[in-house]
């Protein structure tokens, strides 16, 4: 690693002074010859970063951690985590880097972070490694979430290494550079409990209200709010994932942002044909974190964190659990109302429609859904037609029509408004066809297919000319679909 002015970057490194028992200084490997595969331009932008430099070899070198910034602390971050319901006390950053935290021309402090820059002390029996299908994958996906409206880490750029990286074959290695408001996660608290330095907890939790939950600095209870104001975050996130048809894959607390972002797109995709147990990582052999199953995932990673944060909530033991239960017994009841609004929004339903009737026409429209297997995505985009003009095109993706018929009837007869439904329901979503498409061409060398899809799902609203087919669910032979963590 060099070191050089770039007096147009500054990276702080608030974490790592407020909290070095969960940071360990270390530095990226050297890459001989790093090319960069894309950069997300107006990402940049934002940041105050130059697109033209980073698109020099110099840029090129900081995006792999290669080139830092004069006065910044790269390092590797300490996490403990439930994976799959299963406690390991120490993972941490195996293959990442927090290179610092840039201000950005908005005035927020975000991370920018490295993913696949080699081993660190987490490492454990890993390489340190990432494959440039893996790093694309969570580019297209992160920027597509981040287009639909949810909140997710950023990919900046994917930089090819010229390293190869064994998993079942060899394959090109790359860099991801990610950007976030934080890589806070559950696991960081649940570290820190277990080091049983109450200190750190103490110490960590306020760096975690300043960064994120300002507000719960005022309460009577700060850690109280705060834990809510995560509550409240995660339920409002996993809402949106719903909403759009998108399944995680790796619910791990580790995984699960104190801001309420999306993290870590390894095994992911989104709903096809709907189907509530839908499940695509490759490790999930139980359905551990299904679609239907994510709000319930959530909700015990949610317990989790109570779990760390008991002895900031109150002195006596039974007292703080009894904060804790009432607390996160609002998860419930926010994430049925986020996703019950966002259900009425999806099928154009006013405003004033009775709960009782609105609830009715969503749980129906759900069974018809999943019994003829129809595409979450294609269908409420294609609704807004029947709402429109009468369109066929809803009701040609249904094999059951008298019961698509009934329920069209009693839901026209409420006056749904199809400009409303086509703000909240995209046209384009990374199809996992698409995806895998585009991954192979760019392994290959091409990165056209890679451009030409992102161009859809940036712009996930709007129907264009010479688009159509990112429109289009998958063909008849594309199959069971598997997705895999990229280690």
């Amino acid at each position: 690693m060099s070191t050089a002015p770039l007096t147009t970057l500054v990276l702080e490194s608030t974490f790592a002074q407020e909290l070095g028992e969960l940071a360990v200084p270390w530095t990226a490997d050297d890459v001989a010859d790093p090319r960069l595969l894309v950069l997300n331009e107006p990402l940049a932008v934002e940041l105050g970063l130059d697109p033209a430099w980073l698109q020099s070899q110099e840029g090129a070198r900081l995006l792999v951690g290669n080139l830092v910034p004069r006065g910044a602390s790269p390092v590797a971050q300490a996490y403990s985590g439930h994976q799959f319901g299963s406690f390991s006390p120490r993972l941490g950053d195996g293959r990442a880097l927090l290179l610092g935290e840039v201000v950005d021309a908005r005035g927020r402090r975000r991370d920018l972070h490295l993913k696949g820059s080699g081993r660190t002390p987490f490492a454990r029996g890993g390489d340190g490694l990432a494959a440039v299908g893996p790093m694309l994958r969570e580019y297209i996906v992160s920027e597509a979430m981040h287009a639909l409206g949810v909140p997710t880490t950023r990919s900046l750029a994917v930089v090819a290494t010229g390293r190869q990286v064994r998993r079942e074959t060899l394959l090109p290695g790359a860099v991801l550079a990610r950007v976030a408001s934080s890589h806070l996660r559950v696991g960081t608290f649940q570290y820190a409990r277990a080091s049983g330095d109450l200190g750190l907890l103490r110490r960590l939790a306020d760096h975690a209200i300043s960064r994120h939950h300002p507000g719960a600095a005022g309460a009577e209870n700060p850690y109280l709010a705060l834990f809510e104001s995560v509550v409240a975050a995660q339920a409002s996130l996993v809402a949106r994932w719903m909403l759009v048809g998108f399944v995680h894959g790796v619910m791990n607390t580790d995984n699960t942002t104190i801001s309420g972002e999306t993290i870590d797109y390894g095994p992911c995709a989104f709903l096809d044909a709907f189907d509530p147990a839908a499940v695509y990582s490759s490790i999930d052999h139980g359905g551990r974190y299904s679609y239907r199953n994510q709000p319930v995932a959530a909700q015990w990673n949610l317990a989790r964190l109570a779990e760390a944060l008991l002895p900031l909530l109150h002195e006596d033991q039974e007292q703080a659990v009894s904060l804790a239960e009432e607390a996160l017994a609002a998860f419930a009841r926010q994430y049925s109302a986020a996703w019950s609004a966002g259900m009425r929004s999806k099928l154009g339903l006013p405003e004033d429609l009775e709960d009782e009737v609105a609830s009715s026409l969503v749980d129906e429209v759900l069974v018809l859904l999943q019994q003829n297997r129809v595409d979450w995505t294609s269908f409420f985009r294609a609704l807004s037609g029947t709402a429109r003009d009468g369109a066929s095109a809803a009701r040609d993706l249904v094999l059951d029509l008298p019961a698509f018929d009934a329920w069209a009837g009693r839901w026209l007869a409420v006056g749904p408004d199809p400009e409303a439904m086509d703000r909240v329901n995209p046209v384009h979503i990374p199809r996992n066809h698409l995806v895998e498409e585009a991954l192979a061409a760019a392994v290959d060398g091409d990165l056209d297919p890679l451009g030409r899809l992102l161009e859809a799902v940036t712009s996930p609203y709007e129907e264009r000319p010479g688009l159509e087919r990112y429109a289009a669910g998958p063909p008849d032979d594309f199959g069971a679909y598997t997705t895999y963590c990229g280690t």
